[in-house]
């Protein structure tokens, strides 16, 4: 699969070990209250985004949902990732944990810069540099339709969930325990 930069997708306790990555460019993406890494300031000069939501996938009251202006961020970072390339240039997207929100993000990020590919291409090669991905719904489904993808992302996030279900099946009590059965159900319902 060709992407026009190469890709990181990471959590906050893996930031160090990328620092002398040549990382270009950043999505930081942080709980709402959480200090900003101060890592940072070892990775030389790259361009940032940093956006602020919990890792919710439907209104929670007390929490910062992923929003549409959220998505469109991202996107419009994107798009500047690719419409000024650099000779080897690096996107690092991460989140807390480097699981949800970020791969999630990743995901936006690819179909955008490689329109051609698949939702299932996407994130097939997003699992194969993140085995451990479960991308975050909310902004599956909010990019999706801002990417007019007809629904392409969403059926490719219901099989990574299906298929981290059928590898990990403890997953499902855990993401029922944070809330977040619409992704359960829709591991259920993907072919």
């Amino acid at each position: 699969m060709h992407i026009p930069f190469h890709i990181t997708i990471c959590g906050l306790d893996e930031l160090a070990a990328h620092a002398n990555m040549r990382v270009t460019h950043v999505l930081s993406i942080l709980d709402p209250a959480h200090p900003v890494p101060e890592v940072f300031g070892t990775y030389g000069e790259h361009e940032k985004l940093e956006l602020r939501f919990d890792d919710i996938i439907d209104e929670t009251p007390g929490k910062t949902a992923p929003s549409e202006a959220d998505v469109q961020a991202l996107l419009t970072f994107g798009r500047a990732v690719v419409r000024e390339p650099r000779p080897g240039a690096h996107l690092l997207v991460h989140c807390h944990a480097g699981i949800s929100r970020s791969s999630a993000s990743m995901a936006l990020l690819v179909a955008q810069a490689a329109p051609s590919h698949s939702g299932t291409e996407i994130f097939t090669e997003l699992l194969r540099i993140r085995p451990q991905i479960w991308p975050n719904l909310r902004l599956v489904e909010l990019g999706d339709a801002a990417l007019n993808r007809g629904g392409d992302l969403v059926a490719a996030a219901r099989q990574v969930y299906a298929q981290q279900i059928a590898r990990e099946p403890r997953l499902v009590d855990y993401f029922r325990s944070l809330g977040r059965e619409r992704e359960l159900n829709a591991a259920l319902a993907a072919p």
